[in-house]
């Protein structure tokens, strides 16, 4: 090769390293950080609570157990709930400080074996006073801020062989549904689950909220196995965590792009 081509060769080589390098960097630059998204410890008040906290739906699957009265009357029914007054060692220790950390305490009955399921349901107070669903279209649902790496949470298991799912929500409404693992463990354990990268979290175009397509989260669900009994049993969850990437790139105009600016700007759409 000529001298004359070799230099040329090296120069467009370099000009495409010097332009390509923001590029690159951009996309490899992290900001992991790690954040509570519900605490469980109280519901009825969460603007006093150190993390969020939610009120919950628990509804179980076709044979959850119900008790009737002679005249065939429901009287009781499963699975039941409430918030109880307990906490992991593991994530508090002693809790000497007395502090009433909360969890989701669940107790559970099906009529027969199978593949029976019990939904755990992030929820608000409907007009009512009725709790229903946190729902997309009201934009209340519980988002999972960044680009989501990891989510965790605390399932206190009897050693039945259930196992446990999480749902999530994509900023184009599909909902996929991820798999925590077994709860046949006794006591406390931690579940984790790793997002796939096939779950998108960026949209192509920047528009209302930015770059970044937070996730929902939709709900829990436990699975009984069908080997497995199912009669009588209890289930406990406390604090879901997510490790995710709030690293946000900025260019040159991004806060038209910002969701109070284009609330403010745009409230009145219909012409002048």
């Amino acid at each position: 090769m000529r001298k004359g081509s070799l230099l040329s060769l090296s120069v467009l080589l370099l000009l495409t390293i010097f332009i390509a390098a923001p590029v690159a960097a951009d996309k490899v630059t992290e900001n992991l950080v790690s954040r509570v998204l519900e605490s469980f410890d109280n519901p009825e008040d969460p603007e006093e609570s150190e993390w969020p906290s939610s009120q919950w739906i628990v509804r179980g699957s076709k044979f959850a157990t119900k008790v009737y009265d002679d005249e065939g009357n429901v009287i009781d029914q499963y699975p039941k709930s409430q918030f109880v007054e307990a906490w992991p060692d593991a994530l508090f220790g002693r809790n000497k400080e007395n502090i009433p950390y909360k969890v989701l305490g669940v107790h559970g009955k099906f009529d027969r074996q199978g593949f029976n399921y019990v939904e755990f349901i992030p929820a608000v107070e409907g007009d009512d006073g009725a709790l229903i669903p946190r729902s997309m279209d009201d934009g209340n649902e519980i988002t999972i801020p960044g680009r989501a790496k990891t989510v965790d949470l605390w399932v206190w298991g009897a050693n039945f062989d259930y196992y446990m799912e999480l749902h999530v929500r994509d900023f184009k409404g599909i909902v996929h549904v991820l798999n925590l693992g077994s709860i046949k463990h006794t006591g406390w354990k931690n579940l984790k689950v790793d997002l796939p990268t096939s779950i998108p979290q960026e949209g192509g175009y920047v528009s209302s909220g930015g770059y970044i397509k937070e996730l929902k989260l939709v709900k829990l669900v436990m699975w009984t196995k069908p080997q497995e009994r199912v009669d009588d049993f209890l289930i406990y969850i406390d604090q879901i965590k997510v490790l995710t990437d709030i690293f946000v790139s900025r260019f040159d105009g991004d806060n038209l792009a910002d969701d109070d600016f284009i609330k403010e700007t745009w409230a009145s759409e219909g012409g002048n």
